[in-house]
């Protein structure tokens, strides 16, 4: 079986993959994402959602891969939302999760999940890629009072866009066009395109060494 590290302290794409029959060991990169952000664009210019996504991506799992040196395949990932050409991360505040909700509530926007990869491994290739899953989410007409109380849950405030599916927020969202993992955080299917380009195949996809932050 391959071993898998998970560069994110996300409990839902722990849960995601676990669920998916695989036990990934987890290091939390320490990336600066405003720092790596400003960096592409210094190198790249203006980036757009998707590419945001993916950099904070390759980011996490470069810095894993190079600070910790696992034997393993390493997966970065990073989830932003994409609404009427504004991009967001995580409100972190009560009131800018309000503000956000008054923006998205009774509206539709993508939310764009990164991933990369870095094939680790003593007798792996080497190589490091990715791919951003993209999914169209359309979210319910929320009145204050729905707002006021989702926020007063502290739900919001530490995931991508201020929101979630596989939890509190479920029933605020009406709708999804795209893959439901990928908003929860991690793509299964796109992984699986990933490995495959690896000459790997899903089911080798086995337990890291353990768990660690």
């Amino acid at each position: 079986m391959i071993p898998l590290v998970l560069a994110s302290a996300s409990p839902a794409r722990l849960t995601t993959l676990t669920r998916a029959g695989v036990r990934p060991e987890v290091i939390v990169s320490g990336v600066d994402e405003d720092a790596a952000i400003a960096a592409a664009q210094e190198r790249h210019g203006e980036l757009d959602a998707a590419d945001v996504a993916l950099t904070l991506a390759r980011a996490k799992a470069e810095q894993v891969s190079t600070e910790h040196e696992p034997d393993a395949l390493v997966l970065g990932c990073d989830s932003v939302l994409e609404l009427e050409g504004e991009v967001y991360g995580k409100p972190h505040s009560s009131q800018v999760a309000i503000e956000r909700w008054q923006r998205m509530r009774g509206r539709s926007g993508t939310l764009h999940t990164g991933h990369w990869l870095v094939d680790d491994r003593s007798d792996g290739t080497g190589a490091t890629f990715g791919a951003t899953a993209s999914t169209v989410v359309h979210f319910a007409d929320l009145s204050d009072a729905e707002i006021a109380h989702y926020v007063g849950t502290g739900e919001p405030l530490h995931v991508a866009g201020g929101f979630t599916v596989d939890g509190l927020g479920g029933a605020y969202v009406t709708g999804i066009e795209g893959d439901y993992h990928a908003v929860v955080g991690v793509s299964l299917p796109l992984l699986r395109e990933l490995l495959g380009q690896l000459d790997l195949a899903w089911h080798e996809l086995g337990a890291g060494a353990g768990q660690a932050s």
